[in-house]
């Protein structure tokens, strides 16, 4: 294959862009050329034409993984080393890079595209693919047995509250139930642990938002597709430049969209100090915010976020806590079970401050009830009442109520 690829290379004129069509031609007539010395299978033609084209114009041997929609997750391990993950389930790839240099060149290309740097001095990067795709890679010297790349995939079409009803993610109450707290503006904060789907359940939630609202999407590398909002912004952050560019932040972000006559906006997660700009953000009238965080349950995601905001400013607890109550309304867990099932687990609202300690509401909570064919049984039990349903009430929502 490498003789091919580089007697195609030899042949293409590098001075002007080529069509897909153009190379494919060139990659064909030089196959049909090495097929007159030895036999080449037919089978094995088509395999060793789509190999040439990917290492040429796509992202070489990974490009085969990408393109098969039922694989999630992708992880290369060094240039011998592949991994994915297939209904939850992680194998090694039989194929791996001709060469540590080819994989690095693939890094370069990944991370150039969007405007990234990476090299010895600054090894570690977190950028995106075209379709969206959430990429970290690490090289040496911090990753010891050659580069890493991890890159975790989104489905080319988003998945809709519906779907994750009928396979079992949410039940139909408990969507309704968040539907109805979208559109009354109740500000969600979503927590779960790595690949629990907050992303994903962010993206179905936001299909809840009035179409005519002015939307603003703050993330580190854009991963989230709203559809149907035609006043939408979407802002991503940026890493220093090598050019002497200054870095952009989530939180120099959040500052800005604030004055973009936002109705919501959304942060596709919180890690740091920017959870102080965006309390403040959800306690000065934009109502309806959403945004995720890491978080082993709502309690600890409580506790997360009062860390998180003295990372930003050194307060008094109290007053952390009293933002905190005032700013969210409702947090939503969600967990990847054994059977490697996605569930939400728990609703539970913000209740307020009571002696000092945030009180959390339980709203619903799944019940596991044990296994049917590998795959967890469980159903989800409303475990009380939404106290605050002044938002419900001024949104004309039936059933809701001045407090």
């Amino acid at each position: 294959m490498e003789q091919i690829r580089k007697r195609v290379l030899g042949q293409l004129d590098m001075s002007r862009e080529h069509e897909d069509e153009e190379i494919l031609a060139v990659i064909d007539e030089e196959i049909c050329k090495e097929a007159r010395e030895r036999t080449i299978p037919l089978n094995w033609r088509k395999e060793l034409r789509m190999q040439v084209f990917h290492s040429l114009r796509k992202l070489d041997v990974l490009q085969e993984l990408l393109n098969e929609d039922e694989i999630t997750e992708i992880m290369v391990n060094g240039e011998d080393h592949i991994f994915y993950e297939k209904a939850g389930e992680v194998v090694k790839w039989e194929k791996s890079f001709s060469s540590r240099e080819k994989l690095e060149d693939i890094i370069q290309q990944i991370v150039g595209n969007h405007n990234r740097m990476i090299n010895e001095a600054k090894p570690i990067a977190d950028t995106r693919l075209e379709d969206g795709s959430r990429v970290n890679v690490v090289l040496p010297p911090v990753a010891l047995d050659g580069p890493v790349v991890s890159i975790r995939k989104f489905p080319k079409h988003p998945i809709l509250m519906e779907q994750m009803v009928a396979q079992g993610s949410i039940s139909r109450e408990c969507a309704e139930f968040l539907d109805l707290l979208v559109k009354a503006g109740y500000n969600i904060f979503i927590s779960g642990g790595t690949g629990s789907g907050k992303t994903t359940f962010l993206n179905a939630l936001s299909e809840f938002i009035p179409k005519t609202e002015r939307v603003i999407t703050i993330e580190d590398s854009a991963e989230l597709q709203l559809q149907g909002i035609a006043n939408l912004v979407r802002l991503e952050t940026r890493n220093e430049g090598a050019e002497g560019g200054l870095a952009i932040s989530i939180r120099d972000l959040i500052r800005t969209a604030l004055r973009m006559r936002p109705d919501r906006i959304i942060v596709g997660e919180i890690r740091g100090a920017e959870c102080l700009d965006m309390l403040q953000a959800m306690n000065t009238g934009h109502d309806g915010s959403l945004s995720t965080g890491h978080a082993n349950s709502c309690q600890d995601m409580v506790s997360r976020m009062e860390t998180m905001v003295l990372m930003g400013m050194e307060l008094p607890l109290a007053a952390i806590r009293a933002q905190i109550a005032a700013g969210v309304d409702v947090l939503v867990h969600l967990g990847r079970l054994r059977d490697r099932s996605r569930r939400m687990l728990s609703i539970m609202e913000m209740a307020g401050v009571e002696q000092g300690e945030i009180k959390l509401n339980p709203l619903y909570e799944f019940n596991e009830m044990g296994e049917r064919n590998g795959r967890i049984v469980g159903s989800w039990v409303k475990k009380g009442e939404l106290i605050h349903q002044g938002k419900l009430y001024r949104a004309g929502m039936e059933g809701g109520f001045a407090e």
